[in-house]
């Protein structure tokens, strides 16, 4: 996957960098929070190379699988430190809805590694104690255990910390504010039946708790709004700091903490009553819907109650171990669908799919195999219904919140209940079973369409070709640019020029596959096939397009030396910019490219590189 030619197109194909608001990443998928859903050209971006699917509900959602993390740095590196949010039409009911789902989702999504780390630990230290291999009476498994706990006990500042990167305000300062009320003091204090100015304070232990830190954060972002704006410049570094917290806090103890403390209990309360009432039913039809709630996104909105249930309880009972029952059959569909299958491509997929799922990560399985494919999706379902039946009816629970899989099976070790762990196994047992017999019983190969064999530029042989240097200047070797995205070779192989005037010209003839909407580069596919991408200086991404002046759009035609882009050198070097020119043959792999590497003063209509097919 060429990860910087993937990140300039999902940008693009999203509405550009003036339509997100707020980039982040989960376990397979980018989620992207934009100004305007319907800019998204969803079918476009699903034909992406290393894109798997895209699901556009509250976030824009570009399920990548295994490498999201490098995609996602190569968005951020491109985006900038800050996404721009320029929308600022007045939302509708159903948008009102959306920013609040897309809200939760962006306090809860960044928790879960913390929260999942500390709980595996705890899981994994209480099966040392199973085994007889570390008692928990021993200062080490004290220690340990100190650690496993630290993320939930300490989670309203983790909550502090990321609602307020949400809503783009004093991270510190909000931290502090959340932090007062969890101080062993303050604590005390409330448990001995504090007063302030005269109304008693109400007796709650704010550890652990989630929504008390969020309301403390929104109204700490009000405060913050005013006196910012109200606070002489002289003393406003430390002036409205202090003032914010003295309103925030008191408020928070007085009125937000006992609401958002009510809010959580209440909303775990209502998910143990329903699981009252239906049972072992609650469950299974959970697992068996799953499919459709991840491939949509919707099962985000349940990570709040999860988060809630292990903070008030220290456990979990109808999500994780529904998504146990979904998981491992998963899995199940896959391996069948890797051993009866004769399609050697769907086989690779099929078993990289399947020892993903085994181990929690159910995406490559879902928009690789699954969505695809109408039997095994029913196999899926099967063996998540009557696994999920089975695990709802032994009542088992999860002690951390993590994607449940094979790596991560002990966060069901029970501290009161031995059998949690061994009946967590048996469903995870039915699940994969069922799902593995009912997909080699219902699974066909379908019949693969002919078609008449037509040449392409892939199997066309080449002959050495000449590409001109894009400007005029010194070239460089490509190894010697402050770039380790260029230098290291990521991108692919090049060459690099130190321009002498701010003309961007085009090498060769061919078509303008893209034109990034800042300016400062161009992508173009010749005519013989070579893709070349043209960046113009390090991080001018950060101009925002000031000094850039495109002269070409996406599809246009253009020949050898046409101008496509103009630019200010002298503003850009005064800005304190390198205005090196890299041109990367981003399909290099299928060629080899060589390149000028001595340091010499070149123009426009020189040659300075030739590339010819791989054999």
């Amino acid at each position: 996957m060429n990860l910087q030619k993937t990140a300039q197109d999902i940008i693009q194909l999203v509405g550009g960098l003036e339509n997100i608001t707020h980039i982040e990443h989960c376990s397979t998928r980018l989620r992207l929070s934009l100004n305007d859903n319907a800019r998204v050209k969803v079918a476009e971006l699903e034909k992406l190379p290393g894109v798997l699917g895209v699901r556009l509900n509250v976030q824009c959602q570009v399920i990548i699988g295994n490498d999201v993390i490098k995609v996602y740095e190569a968005v951020r590196a491109l985006a900038g430190d800050q996404p721009a949010a320029t929308g600022n039409t007045p939302p509708n009911a159903s948008g009102r809805l959306a920013l609040v789902v897309d809200f939760v989702i962006s306090i809860f999504q960044p928790l879960i590694p913390a929260i999942a780390g500390g709980g595996v630990l705890k899981s994994l230290l209480l099966l040392l104690d199973l085994v007889g291999w570390l008692s928990r009476n021993s200062a080490t498994y004290k220690i340990l255990d100190n650690i496993g706990s630290a993320p939930l006990f300490f989670l309203p500042i983790l909550v502090a910390i990321t609602t307020a990167t949400k809503l783009k305000v004093n991270v510190l300062v909000a931290v502090s504010a959340v932090a007062a009320l969890v101080l062993p003091a303050m604590t005390k204090q409330l448990a001995d039946g504090a007063v302030f100015i005269g109304f008693d304070l109400k007796n709650i232990a704010y550890a652990s708790q989630v929504f008390p830190a969020i309301l403390c954060v929104l109204f700490y972002a009000q405060t913050e709004k005013v006196f910012n704006r109200y606070s002489p410049g002289a003393v406003r570094i430390f002036l409205s700091p202090m003032l914010s917290l003295l309103v925030t806090v008191p408020v928070t103890l007085l009125i937000l903490g006992p609401l958002g403390y009510q809010l959580g209990s209440g909303l775990a309360t209502v998910i143990l009553f329903l699981y009252s009432k239906l049972g072992f039913v609650a469950t299974a039809l959970l697992a068996a819907v799953l499919p459709f709630m991840v491939a949509s996104g919707m099962h985000k909105p349940m990570i709040p109650y999860a988060v809630s249930s292990m903070s008030q309880f220290g456990r979990e009972m109808l999500y994780l171990p529904a998504s146990l029952a979904h998981n491992i059959a998963e899995s199940g569909s896959c391996f069948a669908i890797a051993l009866k299958t004769k399609d050697k491509t769907l086989k690779s997929t099929a078993l990289s799919a399947a020892i993903s799922a085994l181990f929690g990560i159910t995406e490559p399985a879902l928009y690789g195999v699954t969505l695809l494919n109408k039997k095994a999706l029913y196999s899926v379902m099967t063996g998540s219904i009557i696994g999920g039946a089975f695990i709802g009816w032994m009542a088992i629970d999860a002690f951390a919140l993590v994607g449940p899989g094979l790596a991560s099976i002990s966060m069901f070790i029970s501290p009161d209940n031995k059998l949690n762990i061994v009946y967590a196994f048996v469903g995870a047992g039915i699940s994969f079973g069922i799902a593995f017999i009912t997909a080699l019983l219902l699974w066909q190969d379908s019949q693969p369409e002919t078609t008449a064999a037509t040449p392409s530029a892939e199997t066309t042989s080449m002959i050495d070709l000449g590409f001109n240097s894009p400007a005029d200047g010194k070239v460089i070797p490509l190894s010697e640019v402050n770039d380790e995205v260029f230098s290291t070779g990521i991108m692919g192989d090049g060459v690099a020029i130190i321009p002498s005037h701010g003309v961007l010209y085009a090498p060769a003839a061919g078509t303008i596959a893209n034109v990034f909407e800042t300016g400062h580069a161009v992508s173009m596919l010749t005519h013989t096939g070579t893709e070349l991408i043209f960046h113009i200086g390090i991080d001018t991404i950060k101009l925002c397009g000031r000094y850039f002046h495109p002269k070409v759009a996406a599809g246009q035609a253009v020949n050898t030396g046409d101008v496509l882009v103009e630019f200010d050198l002298e503003a850009v070097v005064n800005a304190g910019y390198d205005p090196v020119i890299m041109m990367v043959v981003t399909n290099s792999g299928r060629f080899h490219v060589n390149a000028e590497t001595a340091e010499t003063s070149i123009s426009n209509r020189q040659i300075i590189m030739t590339v010819k097919e791989s054999v």
